[in-house]
């Protein structure tokens, strides 16, 4: 299965390109071939677990070089490039911490290593900001792993970078730290910074991302919004289901046009299979005015992302 990207048009300072981009570990090829642009707002990183999200995400942070292609941001190297450094904040998945400091010591130090002028209002505004004041002086070893992940985003956050990099930054929060940081995001998104995190719950990109970016074993599969990726796949029907005054009349003239390529009629009305979403949308209208059939209910039964995820996964294994 293919989709077909258009090429990136996006130019400025705060945005990340990767250009060719491939690593491999031996003989293990992690990232293959990928090409994407990260603009300002948020976007979303969408793969399962073993797809590539966090080489991804430690290549655009600097941390890993790629064995092939380029990664930038406004149009600088970012690998070995510490000036590019100081723009990026960067939440590892894994435990980047230490247990033995306080909260307030871990995220200080941060402050102090990004050699801010006042590196103790800086500590404070960011640790405020992630809703821990509370439990700053507290060892980390005694945080729970939501808080744990909410100190991390704090240090990263530290010196108000214009580009932040989260990798499965949601991992072990409960729902009101999940909705304060989905929260949080989108408005760091508003303000023009560009946001970047990698996720495979999906719920978590849609209800966050404005752009997604799909991953799928090492390669780039699809880019866009949700509908946008679903749209772009023309290899696979699409399913509505369509509720109106006289089912059976409806059902009988859909089946005739060849966009539809089957017709069910259920308790709830009907799902209709369609090949050709452009024309099913424009002739489903049409058809019911010229019977004379009220629609009550037209809407696509697999959409969401959770569907379009699964179909673009369907062929990695």
């Amino acid at each position: 299965m293919t989709v077909t990207t258009p090429p990136a048009t996006v130019t400025g300072q705060n945005v990340i390109q990767l250009t060719n981009v491939s690593r491999w570990y031996g003989n293990v090829v992690a990232v293959n071939d990928v090409t994407m642009t990260i603009g300002p707002g948020v976007t979303g990183l969408l793969g399962p677990n073993g797809a590539g999200k966090s080489t991804l995400v430690h290549m655009m942070a600097g941390f890993l070089a790629p064995s092939t292609g380029t990664v930038t941001l406004g149009g600088e190297p970012i690998w070995r490039n510490h000036e590019v450094y100081r723009r990026i904040g960067l939440v590892q998945e894994k435990e980047a911490v230490y247990g033995f400091l306080t909260g307030w010591e871990f995220v200080l130090s941060a402050a102090r290593l990004h050699r801010l002028p006042d590196p103790a209002g800086a500590a404070h505004r960011a640790i405020e900001l992630v809703e821990m004041t509370g439990a700053a002086d507290r060892r980390i070893e005694t945080y729970s792993k939501g808080m744990r992940q909410r100190i991390k985003v704090a240090a990263a956050l530290v010196h108000d970078p214009q580009v932040l990099l989260l990798d499965e930054p949601f991992n072990g929060m409960d729902p009101r730290q999940r909705l304060h940081l989905m929260e949080l995001i989108r408005r760091m998104g508003e303000e023009g910074r560009t946001v970047l995190f990698s996720s495979h719950i999906l719920e978590e990109v849609e209800r966050v991302a404005q752009q997604i970016e799909v991953v799928v074993a090492g390669r780039h599969a699809a880019s866009g919004d949700h509908r946008e990726i679903r749209r772009r796949m023309t290899d696979r029907p699409h399913l509505f289901r369509v509720r109106s005054s006289d089912d059976r009349l409806l059902a009988a003239a859909l089946i005739r046009d060849a966009s539809s390529t089957a017709v069910s009629v259920t308790a709830d009305g009907l799902e209709v299979q369609t090949a050709d979403f452009s024309r099913f949308t424009a002739l489903l209208p049409k058809v019911a005015r010229d019977l004379g059939v009220r629609l009550w209910q037209v809407s696509p039964a697999d959409e969401d992302l959770e569907s379009v995820f699964a179909y673009l996964t369907s062929g990695s294994s």
